[in-house]
């Protein structure tokens, strides 16, 4: 999320100087951007489709279609939109669709030999209206739909956290121990380390060969993912916990229903508008947090 945000930001202060050149105009329903002769000119959009007359150097639409009537040097990149390559037009770099489809009306389009074409057909629909509305995403609509969606993530963790509970008792009694002891330096500490993580995968994107990039990035994939899930599983057990020690009587105490109680109140609080990004942020801090102090007290026994 935290990469997300950034490229949104600079994305946003790209596209007014995109916008600000001679061959770039605007639809008066400001819904189409159409690049004439634009050899040098890196466009993006946010909102709105692309339609590439002539030439440009490459284009990056978010929530909006991309279509290439002329020829464009370099890649091609739609975020919940569609890419529409005309009969004549011509694509020197790669083409990216995520949410959206790529078609192309010639049988063989021209393209630049040894390129890759990525596509991700999925959530379409919902790319696109975060993009023409961007509250909705920290404020969703609630629905029969949106309540079911949350009953079945809720079974899900609670799945999950019983399982990894029974397979690593030790590991999750003692984060979620840390965490009602020390949840402040915890999670300091792995904000921390998550905001680091957000910096290193924007700078081996931008900086380091192709394979390297890959391999920074994976490893800090892997770490934020093992958080999130470690992360989320302590949370579950140590507020569940907690909620028994202040409202349960000491005879309806247990660790499945404790487990259960702590999936609830915080499937719960991650639902909430506005409140569930601070919760998100949250779960990964403390994920973060937890491994980070676990391998350093490995590192110290051991040593």
């Amino acid at each position: 999320m935290f990469s997300v945000l950034l490229v949104l930001a600079a994305i946003s202060a790209f596209a007014s100087a995109a916008l600000a050149h001679p061959e770039i105009s605007v639809s008066e329903e400001q819904k189409m951007i159409t690049v004439g002769d634009a050899p040098e000119q890196e466009v993006y959009a946010f909102g709105k489709s692309v339609t590439v007359t002539k030439r440009a150097k490459g284009v990056l639409a978010i929530g909006g279609d991309v279509v290439i009537e002329g020829r464009i040097e370099g890649d091609v990149a739609t975020i919940g939109g569609n890419i529409l390559q005309r009969h004549d037009a011509y694509v020197g770099g790669d083409v990216i669709v995520i949410g959206g489809s790529y078609k192309a009306e010639s049988e063989k389009p021209a393209r630049e030999e040894g390129k890759q074409t990525v596509v991700f057909g999925m959530m379409e629909e919902q790319l696109r209206e975060i993009t023409k509305d961007p509250g909705s995403l920290l404020s969703p609509s609630v629905s029969i739909g949106f309540f079911a969606q949350r009953l079945v993530l809720a079974l899900i963790w609670f799945v999950i956290s019983i399982v990894f509970s029974t397979i690593a008792p030790g590991a999750v009694g003692r984060a979620a121990a840390k965490l009602n002891l020390t949840p402040v330096k915890v999670c300091a500490i792995g904000a921390g380390v998550f905001l680091l993580t957000g910096i290193i995968v924007i700078a081996s994107a931008l900086t380091l060969p192709n394979f390297l990039a890959a391999a920074a990035i994976g490893l800090c994939m892997l770490l934020l993912l093992f958080g999130y899930v470690f992360g989320r599983i302590a949370l579950h057990v140590s507020l569940g916990k907690w909620i028994q020690r202040t409202t349960f009587p000491e005879n309806n105490r247990s660790e499945t229903l404790a487990t259960l109680t702590g999936v609830l109140v915080w499937t719960l609080i991650l639902s909430l508008p506005f409140i569930w990004p601070i919760a998100l942020f949250a779960t990964f801090a403390f994920g973060i947090g937890l491994i980070v102090l676990a391998a350093s007290k490995v590192e110290i026994r051991h040593v």
